[in-house]
């Protein structure tokens, strides 16, 4: 038998994707191997991602507060739509419980849910229950839209366009040590108060209840620019530039100095002894946004404080490399994700 490990996720994908039948019907645009599916709804193009959250591999409920985690599952599917340079319109969210949750919990984890909605003008329409025997698990599925001319895929990126990345990268991995060291604590000695400062809330509140970019597709679309490619970044710069230059067929190089890395992420680095460049090409959970523009389009971002050019692609496929001040070029390489016991 093959061990999943020595696929790794694009790997896994690639593999269901040519075990897959091609689509039948004439509305299906693209399936599976983008961050969402395209439909053909006449005027426009409709989208639907699904994303599945199991507890004790994507959460950890002893400093996950379900307000937050209801919220945060929303947020990845709101992400997904916003990487088709699309906006969300509905979700359906299906969960799993078991018989340790009373119904106080799920109220909470529901109130959460409804905060996303409002706060993403999304509308709740319906979802499943079942019971399980392995913790919480939580299924969303966000139906989005998007004019056909603004669809904006992962395999059309395009040699010289300049790679820009939204926000900052590896607030939130940096949050999770935090709050992995905190349980530790805890642990060890239950009557011990979290010891989470001031300094360290963006981190937190990062890793527990991070945003979708929609702001940002509103922002582009103000400014007439339609990216060439675009991602959004959950498991990690590396992993997703990789998705981004294996599909279109390009290289890459992006540099170090470039990275948007916020200053509490910096000084939290440094107490946990990880480099930052580190944490934002590998950390994941930033759920902000990788594009790609043509350098002409980007004159009109280049004054956009929420906007940092990383890099630019090359026509080398085989060429993805980190540089250095120094001029150094190092390969980079996708952690991807390992199975756990």
């Amino acid at each position: 038998m093959t061990d999943l490990n020595t696929l790794g996720e694009i790997g896994l994908i690639e593999r269901i994707r040519q075990a897959t039948s091609q689509p039948t019907h004439p509305e299906t645009i693209r399936g599976i191997g983008d961050d969402a599916a395209v439909f053909d709804w006449g005027d426009e193009y409709g989208l639907l991602t699904t994303d599945m959250l199991v507890e004790g591999i994507h959460f950890d409920l002893t400093y996950v507060p379900l307000k937050h985690l209801g919220y945060k599952a929303v947020t990845f599917g709101v992400s997904d739509i916003a990487a088709m340079n699309g906006l969300p319109i509905q979700a359906t969210i299906s969960i799993g419980l078991s018989s340790r949750f009373p119904v106080e919990a799920i109220d909470e984890l529901y109130e959460g849910i409804r905060a996303a909605c409002e706060a993403y003008n999304v509308d709740l329409v319906g979802g499943d229950t079942t019971s399980s025997r392995s913790g919480l698990i939580i299924s969303v599925s966000v139906l989005g839209k998007v004019p056909k001319d603004l669809i904006t895929y992962r395999n059309t990126a395009q040699p010289n366009d300049v790679i820009c990345v939204t926000g900052d990268l590896g607030a939130a991995y940096l949050g999770l040590q935090l709050l992995e060291r905190e349980k530790q604590v805890f642990l060890a000695d239950p009557n011990m108060q979290p010891n989470l400062s001031e300094e360290r809330a963006y981190l937190v509140q990062r890793q527990l209840r991070p945003d979708a970019r929609t702001d940002m597709v509103h922002e582009l679309r103000d400014l007439g620019i339609r990216p060439t490619a675009m991602i959004d970044i959950s498991d990690g710069l590396a992993s997703e530039l990789l998705h981004l230059c294996q599909q279109s067929g390009t290289g890459a190089v992006i540099f170090d100095e470039n990275l948007p890395i916020d200053d509490q992420t910096h000084l939290a680095a440094d107490e946990f002894k990880i480099s930052p460049v580190t944490a934002a090409l590998n950390g994941g959970e930033d759920y902000e946004l990788l594009f790609t523009v043509r350098p002409q389009a980007f004159e009109k971002l280049e004054t956009n404080a929420r906007i940092t050019a990383i890099g630019y692609l090359t026509p080398d496929p085989n060429q993805l490399v980190l540089s250095t001040k120094a001029g150094q070029q190092t390969p980079i390489r996708a952690q991807g994700w390992e199975r756990k016991s």
